[in-house]
Protein backbone atom coordinates (compact mmCIF):
# COMPACT_ATOMS: atom_id res chain seq x y z
CA UNK A 1 0.00 0.00 0.00
CA UNK A 2 1.37 3.41 -0.98
CA UNK A 3 1.67 6.06 1.72
CA UNK A 4 0.43 9.60 1.10
CA UNK A 5 0.17 12.85 3.01
CA UNK A 6 -1.90 16.03 2.61
CA UNK A 7 -0.64 19.57 2.16
CA UNK A 8 -2.45 22.86 1.73
CA UNK A 9 -1.94 25.46 -0.99
CA UNK A 10 -2.99 29.05 -0.42
CA UNK A 11 -3.98 30.92 -3.60
CA UNK A 12 -2.85 34.49 -3.98
CA UNK A 13 -6.50 35.64 -3.96
CA UNK A 14 -6.84 34.84 -0.27
CA UNK A 15 -9.58 32.28 -0.85
CA UNK A 16 -9.94 29.10 1.11
CA UNK A 17 -6.93 26.85 0.95
CA UNK A 18 -6.93 24.05 -1.56
CA UNK A 19 -5.97 20.67 -0.13
CA UNK A 20 -4.02 18.38 -2.45
CA UNK A 21 -3.01 14.76 -1.94
CA UNK A 22 0.68 14.18 -2.62
CA UNK A 23 2.00 10.63 -2.89
CA UNK A 24 5.78 10.55 -2.55
CA UNK A 25 6.06 7.09 -4.14
CA UNK A 26 3.95 7.61 -7.24
CA UNK A 27 6.47 9.81 -8.94
CA UNK A 28 8.65 6.97 -10.27
CA UNK A 29 7.85 3.28 -10.06
CA UNK A 30 11.33 2.32 -11.26
CA UNK A 31 12.86 4.24 -8.36
CA UNK A 32 10.72 2.26 -5.92
CA UNK A 33 11.85 -1.01 -7.46
CA UNK A 34 15.53 0.01 -7.32
CA UNK A 35 15.19 1.04 -3.67
CA UNK A 36 13.62 -2.30 -2.80
CA UNK A 37 16.31 -4.23 -4.66
CA UNK A 38 19.12 -2.30 -2.96
CA UNK A 39 17.55 -2.81 0.48
CA UNK A 40 17.06 -6.53 -0.11
CA UNK A 41 20.58 -6.92 -1.47
CA UNK A 42 22.09 -5.16 1.57
CA UNK A 43 20.17 -7.40 3.98
CA UNK A 44 21.09 -10.52 2.01
CA UNK A 45 24.78 -9.58 2.00
CA UNK A 46 24.78 -9.06 5.77
CA UNK A 47 23.05 -12.38 6.40
CA UNK A 48 25.42 -14.17 4.00
CA UNK A 49 28.46 -12.71 5.80
CA UNK A 50 27.15 -13.83 9.18
CA UNK A 51 26.42 -17.32 7.89
CA UNK A 52 29.88 -17.59 6.29
CA UNK A 53 31.54 -16.54 9.55
CA UNK A 54 29.54 -19.10 11.53
CA UNK A 55 30.30 -21.86 9.02
CA UNK A 56 34.01 -20.99 9.05
CA UNK A 57 34.13 -21.06 12.87
CA UNK A 58 32.25 -24.37 12.87
CA UNK A 59 34.77 -25.83 10.40
CA UNK A 60 37.71 -24.65 12.51
CA UNK A 61 36.30 -26.22 15.68
CA UNK A 62 35.71 -29.49 13.81
CA UNK A 63 39.29 -29.52 12.52
CA UNK A 64 40.66 -28.78 15.99
CA UNK A 65 38.64 -31.67 17.42
CA UNK A 66 39.89 -33.94 14.62
CA UNK A 67 43.50 -33.01 15.42
CA UNK A 68 43.05 -33.70 19.15
CA UNK A 69 41.41 -37.02 18.33
CA UNK A 70 44.40 -38.00 16.17
CA UNK A 71 46.96 -37.25 18.91
CA UNK A 72 45.09 -38.53 21.97
CA UNK A 73 46.45 -42.11 21.83
CA UNK A 74 50.06 -41.20 21.01
CA UNK A 75 51.27 -40.55 24.60
CA UNK A 76 52.05 -36.98 23.60
CA UNK A 77 53.99 -38.15 20.55
CA UNK A 78 56.03 -41.00 22.01
CA UNK A 79 54.07 -43.81 20.33
CA UNK A 80 53.17 -43.05 16.72
CA UNK A 81 53.17 -44.91 13.43
CA UNK A 82 54.16 -43.35 10.07
CA UNK A 83 50.49 -43.26 9.07
CA UNK A 84 49.59 -41.46 12.29
CA UNK A 85 52.35 -38.91 11.81
CA UNK A 86 51.19 -38.28 8.24
CA UNK A 87 47.56 -37.77 9.32
CA UNK A 88 48.60 -35.46 12.16
CA UNK A 89 50.81 -33.37 9.86
CA UNK A 90 47.97 -33.13 7.34
CA UNK A 91 45.56 -31.93 10.05
CA UNK A 92 48.14 -29.40 11.28
CA UNK A 93 48.69 -27.90 7.83
CA UNK A 94 44.94 -27.65 7.25
CA UNK A 95 44.38 -25.82 10.53
CA UNK A 96 47.39 -23.54 10.07
CA UNK A 97 45.82 -22.18 6.88
CA UNK A 98 43.19 -20.27 8.87
CA UNK A 99 45.82 -18.12 10.65
CA UNK A 100 48.12 -17.59 7.70
CA UNK A 101 49.48 -14.06 7.43
CA UNK A 102 48.21 -12.84 10.81
CA UNK A 103 50.65 -11.32 13.30
CA UNK A 104 51.26 -12.83 16.73
CA UNK A 105 48.72 -11.59 19.28
CA UNK A 106 50.74 -11.38 22.52
CA UNK A 107 47.66 -10.76 24.65
CA UNK A 108 46.08 -13.97 23.37
CA UNK A 109 49.40 -15.84 23.61
CA UNK A 110 49.86 -14.91 27.27
CA UNK A 111 48.98 -17.70 29.71
CA UNK A 112 49.55 -21.42 30.28
CA UNK A 113 49.38 -24.04 27.53
CA UNK A 114 49.33 -27.84 28.04
CA UNK A 115 51.30 -30.04 25.64
CA UNK A 116 49.12 -32.57 23.81
CA UNK A 117 51.55 -33.74 21.13
CA UNK A 118 55.07 -33.14 19.86
CA UNK A 119 57.56 -34.61 17.42
CA UNK A 120 60.48 -32.61 18.87
CA UNK A 121 63.43 -34.97 19.62
CA UNK A 122 64.58 -33.01 22.67
CA UNK A 123 61.17 -33.50 24.29
CA UNK A 124 60.58 -37.07 23.16
CA UNK A 125 63.87 -38.08 24.77
CA UNK A 126 62.29 -37.26 28.16
CA UNK A 127 59.42 -39.61 27.42
CA UNK A 128 61.82 -42.31 26.19
CA UNK A 129 63.95 -41.98 29.32
CA UNK A 130 60.90 -42.34 31.52
CA UNK A 131 59.88 -45.47 29.63
CA UNK A 132 63.40 -46.94 29.79
CA UNK A 133 64.48 -46.04 33.32
CA UNK A 134 62.06 -46.90 36.13
CA UNK A 135 63.67 -44.42 38.52
CA UNK A 136 62.62 -41.42 36.40
CA UNK A 137 59.04 -40.79 35.31
CA UNK A 138 57.44 -37.90 33.45
CA UNK A 139 54.11 -38.64 35.09
CA UNK A 140 52.61 -35.18 35.22
CA UNK A 141 51.91 -32.62 32.54
CA UNK A 142 54.18 -30.55 30.33
CA UNK A 143 53.33 -26.89 29.92
CA UNK A 144 54.52 -23.77 28.18
CA UNK A 145 53.82 -20.62 30.12
CA UNK A 146 54.02 -17.32 28.22
CA UNK A 147 54.34 -14.05 30.13
CA UNK A 148 53.80 -11.29 27.58
CA UNK A 149 50.43 -9.62 28.23
CA UNK A 150 51.86 -6.13 28.79
CA UNK A 151 54.63 -6.42 26.20
CA UNK A 152 54.75 -5.27 22.60
CA UNK A 153 57.71 -7.18 21.16
CA UNK A 154 58.51 -10.15 23.42
CA UNK A 155 58.35 -11.61 26.88
CA UNK A 156 59.28 -14.68 28.92
CA UNK A 157 58.50 -18.32 28.22
CA UNK A 158 58.80 -21.10 30.79
CA UNK A 159 58.81 -24.78 29.82
CA UNK A 160 57.40 -26.75 32.74
CA UNK A 161 57.87 -30.52 33.16
CA UNK A 162 56.30 -32.34 36.10
CA UNK A 163 58.23 -35.52 36.94
CA UNK A 164 58.73 -38.03 39.73
CA UNK A 165 60.97 -40.76 41.16
CA UNK A 166 58.94 -43.75 42.37
CA UNK A 167 58.81 -44.31 46.16
CA UNK A 168 60.85 -41.13 46.75
CA UNK A 169 58.57 -38.43 45.36
CA UNK A 170 54.82 -38.07 45.03
CA UNK A 171 53.46 -40.04 42.11
CA UNK A 172 51.86 -37.29 39.99
CA UNK A 173 53.66 -34.08 40.97
CA UNK A 174 56.90 -35.13 42.60
CA UNK A 175 58.97 -32.21 41.32
CA UNK A 176 59.01 -29.54 38.65
CA UNK A 177 61.71 -29.02 36.01
CA UNK A 178 61.63 -25.46 34.72
CA UNK A 179 63.45 -24.19 31.62
CA UNK A 180 63.16 -20.41 31.29
CA UNK A 181 63.87 -18.29 28.24
CA UNK A 182 63.34 -14.77 26.99
CA UNK A 183 61.76 -14.34 23.58
CA UNK A 184 61.56 -11.57 21.02
CA UNK A 185 59.11 -11.23 18.14
CA UNK A 186 61.27 -11.12 15.00
CA UNK A 187 58.55 -11.30 12.32
CA UNK A 188 54.80 -11.65 12.00
CA UNK A 189 54.72 -15.20 13.42
CA UNK A 190 58.32 -15.99 14.42
CA UNK A 191 59.76 -15.57 17.90
CA UNK A 192 63.39 -16.05 18.89
CA UNK A 193 64.09 -17.89 22.17
CA UNK A 194 67.14 -17.10 24.31
CA UNK A 195 67.44 -19.80 26.99
CA UNK A 196 68.56 -18.51 30.36
CA UNK A 197 68.09 -20.96 33.21
CA UNK A 198 67.18 -24.51 34.21
CA UNK A 199 65.78 -25.07 37.68
CA UNK A 200 64.27 -27.81 39.84
CA UNK A 201 61.63 -26.81 42.36
CA UNK A 202 58.33 -27.74 44.04
CA UNK A 203 59.74 -31.00 45.40
CA UNK A 204 57.09 -33.13 47.07
CA UNK A 205 58.52 -36.22 48.73
CA UNK A 206 56.47 -39.37 49.18
CA UNK A 207 54.88 -40.43 52.44
CA UNK A 208 57.31 -43.36 52.62
CA UNK A 209 60.34 -41.04 52.49
CA UNK A 210 58.77 -38.65 54.99
CA UNK A 211 58.25 -41.56 57.38
CA UNK A 212 61.88 -42.59 56.93
CA UNK A 213 63.21 -39.09 57.64
CA UNK A 214 60.82 -38.31 60.47
CA UNK A 215 58.94 -41.40 61.75
CA UNK A 216 55.41 -40.60 62.79
CA UNK A 217 55.53 -42.94 65.84
CA UNK A 218 58.66 -41.40 67.32
CA UNK A 219 59.09 -37.89 68.63
CA UNK A 220 60.12 -35.83 65.63
CA UNK A 221 63.34 -34.01 66.37
CA UNK A 222 64.00 -30.44 65.33
CA UNK A 223 66.65 -31.70 62.89
CA UNK A 224 64.30 -34.09 61.09
CA UNK A 225 61.67 -31.38 60.72
CA UNK A 226 64.32 -29.02 59.35
CA UNK A 227 65.34 -31.64 56.79
CA UNK A 228 61.73 -32.01 55.63
CA UNK A 229 61.33 -28.25 55.37
CA UNK A 230 64.58 -27.93 53.42
CA UNK A 231 63.49 -30.55 50.87
CA UNK A 232 60.08 -28.97 50.40
CA UNK A 233 61.51 -25.50 49.78
CA UNK A 234 64.61 -26.62 47.86
CA UNK A 235 65.30 -24.94 44.53
CA UNK A 236 68.28 -25.56 42.27
CA UNK A 237 69.10 -23.04 39.53
CA UNK A 238 71.58 -23.69 36.72
CA UNK A 239 72.24 -20.91 34.18
CA UNK A 240 72.31 -21.96 30.53
CA UNK A 241 75.63 -21.08 28.87
CA UNK A 242 77.02 -21.31 25.38
CA UNK A 243 78.90 -24.66 25.28
CA UNK A 244 81.49 -23.25 22.90
CA UNK A 245 82.16 -20.16 25.01
CA UNK A 246 80.83 -20.21 28.58
CA UNK A 247 81.34 -16.46 28.84
CA UNK A 248 78.87 -15.73 26.08
CA UNK A 249 75.10 -15.89 26.14
CA UNK A 250 73.45 -19.23 25.49
CA UNK A 251 72.40 -20.28 22.04
CA UNK A 252 68.76 -19.74 21.17
CA UNK A 253 66.22 -21.05 18.73
CA UNK A 254 63.64 -19.81 16.26
CA UNK A 255 60.05 -20.80 17.01
CA UNK A 256 57.25 -20.40 14.46
CA UNK A 257 53.76 -19.92 15.95
CA UNK A 258 51.74 -21.39 13.13
CA UNK A 259 48.27 -21.17 14.69
CA UNK A 260 46.80 -19.37 17.70
CA UNK A 261 43.28 -18.85 18.97
CA UNK A 262 41.59 -18.68 22.37
CA UNK A 263 42.16 -22.36 23.26
CA UNK A 264 44.73 -23.87 20.87
CA UNK A 265 48.36 -23.10 20.03
CA UNK A 266 50.38 -24.79 17.28
CA UNK A 267 54.11 -24.24 16.92
CA UNK A 268 57.06 -25.41 14.85
CA UNK A 269 60.70 -25.33 15.89
CA UNK A 270 62.41 -23.87 12.82
CA UNK A 271 65.13 -26.07 11.36
CA UNK A 272 63.42 -29.43 11.69
CA UNK A 273 63.03 -29.30 15.46
CA UNK A 274 59.53 -30.73 15.46
CA UNK A 275 55.93 -29.61 15.87
CA UNK A 276 53.93 -28.84 19.00
CA UNK A 277 50.21 -29.00 19.78
CA UNK A 278 49.03 -27.16 22.90
CA UNK A 279 45.66 -26.46 24.46
CA UNK A 280 44.82 -23.72 26.94
CA UNK A 281 45.26 -24.73 30.60
CA UNK A 282 44.55 -23.23 34.00
CA UNK A 283 47.16 -20.71 35.23
CA UNK A 284 50.25 -22.18 36.90
CA UNK A 285 51.62 -20.75 40.12
CA UNK A 286 55.40 -21.18 39.86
Amino acid sequence: MNMAFATSLYPATGKRPIFKIINPFTCNAATRRNFTVRRNFSCSATVATDITARVSEFEIENQKNDLLRLVQDTQRGLVTTPDQRYSIEEALVSLEGYNMGESVDLVRLDGTWRLQYTSAPDVLVLFESAARFPFFQVVGQIFQKFECRDQSDGGVIRNVVQWSIPTLLEEQEGATLLVSAKFNVVSARNIYLQFEEISIQNIRISEELQALIAPALLPRSFLSLQILQFIRTFKAHVPVRNPGDPGRRSVGGLYYLSYLDRNMLLGRAVGGGGVFVFTRAQPLDL
